[in-house]
This record gives structure tokens, C-alpha cells and sequence, in this order.
């Protein structure tokens, strides 16, 4: 958490201290106006206060704003460096159990809910399941070949979470995307496969197949079942 209020902090005032110093320009004042240094110190609070209000350990914030303020005064601290030192130690120690704790129990929700997503979508006319679990619907036939797991292919695609929340899009972007099959996540590896060139399917993909109970923070969380839309544009030759 030090480094992190640090790194705000730091940033935040770097990029004040960048807006007040004087330019080689004649049109830029050599100060900001005193409601933009209003706007971006309150700015500056307002986001400590999120990082802070995010962790799962609540600090006391009373007290923080006392240590605040004698900083900002030029008092000497209340606190010996060794003292925080071990408090420190033990709040990162809290939070990572907290985090922890946190992760389990929504990875443990995620599966149920991912679970029950599959079981309503198999009832889809078209989907089949796979001897993995992977759930696979054509949506445009293809007439051209299928890669294999050692191919590279193109694709456009996008990938969204089972409440709909789009996390990535090659089509939102605009560029479609090249990638070996050998290297992304295994529902990837055998969807693909069983697709052919010019065709389009949609891919419900367990967390097992995916990014398991790690999940990919912070677009993906743990044991997350995912939808893709993928259209196979093409396999590159060596």
C-alpha cells in the first residue's frame, strides 16, 4: 500500500509540478490557474482516498489524514520508521490473506454460476459439447481448411463474460489478430481446430479450459467461464 499511495501521490504531483513550470512558449502561463490547482488537488485526494477504500484492509482514516496533514506541515512523525516498518509488514500480510479469501469465494461463485450458463446453453439448437466441456456453435460455415494446433491463424473475435461484459475485442478495435494455436488458452487451441476458414462459431469455454481459478485480473475473474464470437479470416503459411 506505501508504494502504491507513493506512486499515485508522486504521479499526480509530478504532473502538477510539470503544468507550473515555465515553458520556452510565450503563450503558456508560467502557472496554473488557482481553480485548475483547486480541481487537481482535490483530484489528487479523491483518488488516494479510492486506492485506499479499495483495499481489503480498512486503515483508520482519521489518523491517516492526522500523519497527512504533519507531513504537509513539516512535523516530525509520530511513528519511528521501525514501527511502521512492522505495522506495515503485518497490514500487507492481512491484506493478502483478505485477498485471498476474496478470490475463493468468488471463484467458487463464478464456477456455480459459469456452470449453470452451460448447462441452459447446451439446450441451444446447433451447440455441441465437446469431450472436454468446451461448448462449440456454428454460426457461418467455412469452406477452407482447418488448422491445426501447430498452424498460425487470423482471426477477428470477441470475448465477453457470461453477464454479457465484453473484456477484449479484435472487432471493437477494428485489426484482426494473427497468434499460434499452441500458444493461447486450450479452448482457443481446440475450437479453432474445429473450425474451417471463412467460417464464424461462438465458443462457451469452462474456466479449466480457460483461465482457471487465477482467472486474468483484472478484465477476467477467477473461474470464469467465457463466450467467444470467433470468425477464422485465414491460416498463415510459413
Amino acid at each position: 500500500m506505501r508504494s502504491t499511495l507513493a506512486l499515485v501521490t508522486g504521479l499526480a504531483l509530478g504532473s502538477i509540478a510539470m503544468a507550473q513550470s515555465p515553458t520556452e512558449s510565450t503563450t503558456q502561463p508560467a502557472t496554473q490557474p488557482a481553480n485548475q490547482l483547486h480541481t487537481a488537488s482535490y483530484g489528487i485526494g479523491y483518488q488516494i482516498g479510492k486506492q485506499i477504500t479499495a483495499s481489503p484492509v480498512k486503515l483508520d482514516s482519521e489518523v491517516l489524514i492526522e500523519g497527512f496533514k504533519d507531513s504537509i506541515a513539516g512535523k516530525p512523525t509520530k511513528v519511528s520508521e521501525a514501527d511502521f516498518a512492522a505495522a506495515m509488514q503485518q497490514v500487507q500480510q492481512q491484506m493478502m490473506a483478505a485477498a485471498q479469501t476474496q478470490a475463493a469465494s468468488s471463484g467458487e461463485k463464478n464456477g456455480v454460476e459459469g456452470k449453470a450458463f452451460r448447462d441452459e446453453n447446451v439446450k441451444t439448437a446447433g451447440v455441441t459439447t465437446t469431450a472436454s466441456g468446451l461448448q462449440i456453435q456454428t454460426l457461418k460455415e467455412g469452406t477452407g481448411e482447418s488448422p491445426k494446433a501447430s498452424d498460425t491463424v487470423k482471426v477477428h473475435y470477441t470475448g465477453k463474460l457470461i453477464d454479457g461484459t465484453t473484456f477484449d475485442s479484435s472487432v471493437d478495435r477494428g485489426q484482426p489478430i494473427s497468434f499460434p494455436l499452441s500458444g493461447v488458452i486450450r479452448g482457443w487451441t481446440e475450437g479453432l481446430q474445429l473450425m474451417k476458414v471463412g467460417g464464424k462459431s461462438k465458443l462457451v469455454i469452462p474456466a479449466d479450459l480457460a483461465y482457471g481459478p487465477q482467472g486474468s485480473p483484472p478484465t477476467i475473474p477467477p473461474n470464469a467461464t467465457l463466450v467467444f464470437e470467433v470468425e477464422l479470416l485465414d491460416i498463415e503459411k510459413k
